[in-house]
């Protein structure tokens, strides 16, 4: 089954668009309006309270309880990138701190601890999505030991042809019979990405972690009308 995930925030400041929802009130209210709108799932980056993004404990318990408190019954993960926690043991710690549990969290392959951070994860009972940046991230992912919810196969060139480009070559580069594939891009690239993810019949993303703009440039109101807009194309 596809699903259509909201990306509520990552790192997204307020002068780059004054929608973005920051506090976990503001996480939570986002996130009702765009399960509403057709929404499957919700991804956020928790924030401390200067505003960063952040794999605290506290952080991400306050951020979870309130998403779920606001849209019962969907799926609720998180981001364990290494540009919020550079060092991996950090991560992997932070993650066995964790006292509220996401559904699931996203590890990117490429970073370095990846498969640690992964297995950390699993062993506390969060699902795993694997990112995907490059058909080397692809080759590096093929080695872990660790079951994993869905692959995200995530095109990062602006370039709408280049990011098409790297959804074939990913998607070549993962094995036949694997775990559920969600199709995303960012920027420029994420409305091309998406119908592309809607022809192969893949799961996909949008919000404002990944663009402020709509299929014809104007700028979105914010995450509930993205989330609109993907429905109206056919995800969900």
């Amino acid at each position: 089954m596809t699903v259509l995930k909201v990306c509520l925030n990552g790192g997204v400041r307020r002068d780059e668009h004054p929608a973005v929802p920051v506090t976990a009130a503001e996480l939570a209210a986002d996130a009702a309006e765009c399960v509403t709108a057709g929404a499957g799932a919700v991804h956020l980056h928790p924030r401390g309270r200067d505003e960063r993004e952040s794999l605290d404990a506290a952080r991400v318990a306050e951020a979870v309880t309130e998403v779920r408190r606001a849209a019962p019954g969907t799926p609720v993960g998180v981001s364990t990138g290494a540009w919020i926690e550079p060092d991996p043991r950090a991560r992997v710690a932070a993650v066995r701190a964790w006292t509220v549990l996401p559904d699931f969290a996203s590890v990117n392959a490429h970073e370095e601890g990846a498969e640690q951070v992964a297995t950390a994860l699993h062993e506390r009972g969060v699902a795993v999505e694997a990112g995907l940046w490059t058909p080397e991230a692809a080759v590096a992912y093929r080695r872990w030991r660790v079951p994993v919810l869905r692959v995200l196969v995530e095109c990062m060139r602006p370039d709408p042809v280049d990011a098409l480009a790297d959804a074939e070559r990913i998607l070549g580069a993962l094995p036949a019979g694997g775990p559920p594939v969600l199709l995303h891009a960012e920027g420029p690239a994420v409305w091309p990405v998406l119908r592309d993810a809607l022809r192969r019949g893949l799961s996909t993303r949008i919000g404002l972690e990944d663009t402020r703009t709509l299929p014809d440039g104007s700028v979105a109101a914010g995450n509930a009308e993205l989330v609109a807009v993907a429905v109206a194309l056919g995800a969900g």
